[in-house]
């Protein structure tokens, strides 16, 4: 399970800002008003929801998170962008599909429009000038229309069918995304703890916020700059206006609530998995994140004068039904007893199997149940035999990443997206593990014990092996797309040693 959802960045402090509805009450014409745009045509609009914001700058973190509080607003029919490609090997599409009554129309945006699947990059042109006048920044924010911030006026609809920030999504083996914005709906064009932080001083400025160009003919803007006064003050490195917020992805979708909490008792008699009955399918990506670290850097397991092989490893359900995994605990027992569920075409359940066990991890860092074997990492030889073995089988699933929102029964709003939802208490008698279709379960580097000891292995090539599901204790579709490798070469010399990763098809991601 990962944090890669909740790094822990500053959030920037806006004062003073209003309601979304209110602040753009000026801006934004009444229901009804004016010509009535064509039907299902989305209208797009940016915003500032005040004229006057107040930043933190944080010198430990390099300046501020510049979120001047504007908006995308969505009218005359929703923003929908499918964002896919076909295999690492091809490029990122993006098409825009617009619903028009019964028809559907699908238009594919300029090639090359996307690099990664992180948002629409460059969208907004940013300049900020000191009291002088003088320009002392010029800069772009990308825009991720997932970012959404709530309705408009007050008769749009009501909730959004659109995902919530995570299928923006920096994994770079990403396969498929849906951004969008609801009909009568507005998404921020930056959230305050996301992107770089900008060096600015201490002081009063102007800001003027407009779309890029390319961006306006794209998608038929109004060429407007939205200008807004900007202080920024001191931050409190380590206090509570200043402090760490809340992670990336930490949502609680409450409309899947119901559908995760575990079952009320064990279930009784032998269990049944009908033949003809969905599965999940586990699928492994390749590991990315990989670096050398050092015994000195405080993880778990690490010994000084050592040398690590550290890394990010997914594992994600491509469906068409969700792993669902019920842990059940006795009076007195250490462990769990673990049970997969099965459902039906129309999410009815219908049958359910053992499944090994949980345990309960004390360690800091982790503190909660860990379904055992739900995915292996090994480091290989050239020769793709085994070298080291990750002491890391036991998991806490969660929806971390969103990795393919296109493929069928994609959960666009899973709910257990952080450890705190997901995998229980330790006085807890019972916990439901998911991992919803189009989600996969991020474990990162600096996790305890997923780094490999490389402190006494010869320079030369190895592959990063990655296995869901190794032991077979878990019913899938398919067990054909289980494993992948990543190759690294190691290199250097002790205590200085390097890696390189080479490309994976397009992906150019260590």
């Amino acid at each position: 399970m990962t944090t890669h959802h909740r790094r822990a960045l500053r959030r920037s402090t806006i004062i003073a800002v209003a309601a979304l509805t209110a602040g753009a009450a000026g801006t934004l014409a009444a229901p009804g008003a004016g010509a009535a745009p064509t039907a299902g045509t989305p209208k797009l609009k940016v915003i500032a929801a005040t004229k006057a914001v107040t930043l933190d700058r944080y010198d430990q973190e390099g300046g501020v998170y510049l979120d001047l509080g504007t908006y995308v607003t969505v009218d005359g029919g929703p923003l929908e962008l499918r964002v896919t490609r076909k295999s690492y090997n091809d490029p990122i599409v993006v098409s825009e599909i617009i619903h028009s009554g019964s028809r559907t129309v699908t238009k594919t945006l300029p090639s090359g429009l996307v690099k990664d699947f992180s948002g629409l990059p460059d969208f907004l042109k940013i300049s900020v000038k000191d009291t002088s006048g003088a320009k002392v920044l010029d800069t772009t924010q990308s825009f991720c229309p997932d970012n959404r911030a709530g309705r408009i006026r007050p008769d749009a609809p009501a909730t959004s069918r659109y995902p919530d920030g995570g299928s923006c999504s920096d994994n770079p083996f990403t396969l498929g995304g849906v951004w969008g914005v609801e009909k009568g709906w507005a998404a921020r064009t930056a959230s305050p703890y996301d992107g770089k932080p900008v060096d600015l001083p201490v002081g009063e400025y102007t800001a003027d916020v407009s779309v890029a160009k390319k961006y306006r003919d794209l998608f038929g803007i109004p060429d407007t700059t939205q200008k807004i006064k900007l202080t920024v003050r001191k931050g409190d490195e380590g206090g509570e206006g200043g402090g760490h917020g809340l992670a990336r992805g930490e949502h609680a979708h409450k409309g899947a609530l119901k559908s995760l909490k575990p079952a009320s008792e064990r279930p009784v008699g032998r269990g049944a998995v009908p033949a003809d009955t969905p599965k999940p399918d586990l699928r492994a990506l390749p590991a990315w994140g990989i670096a050398v670290t050092d015994g000195g850097d405080g993880e778990e397991g690490t010994a000084p004068g050592k040398e690590y092989l550290a890394f990010s490893a997914t594992v994600w359900n491509g469906g068409p039904s969700p792993l669902v995994v019920d842990g059940f605990r006795s009076p007195g027992k250490d462990k769990m007893d673990a049970y997969q569920y099965f459902y039906d075409a129309k999410g009815k359940q219908v049958g359910y199997t053992r499944t090994g066990t949980m345990e309960w991890d004390p360690r800091e860092g982790h503190q909660h149940w860990h379904f055992s074997d739900f995915a292996s990492y090994r480091l290989l030889g050239a020769d793709k035999k085994e070298i080291v073995r990750s002491g890391k089988e036991a998991f806490c699933l969660a929806n971390t990443d969103a990795i393919d929102y296109t493929v069928k029964n994609a959960d666009w709003h899973p709910y257990n997206t952080d450890l705190a939802t997901a995998c229980g208490e330790e006085n807890s008698v019972s916990v439901r593990e998911a991992l919803n279709v189009g989600n996969g379960d991020t474990y990162e580097q600096f996790r305890p014990g997923q780094s490999f000891d490389i402190s006494n292995l010869a320079n030369g090539t190895y592959y990063i092996q990655v296995i869901a599901n190794p032991d077979n204790r878990l019913k899938e579709q398919s067990t054909a797309n289980n494993v992948t490798y990543r190759k690294v070469v190691l290199g250097g010399t002790p205590g200085h040693r390097t890696v390189t990763v080479p490309k994976y098809g397009r992906v150019d991601a260590p």
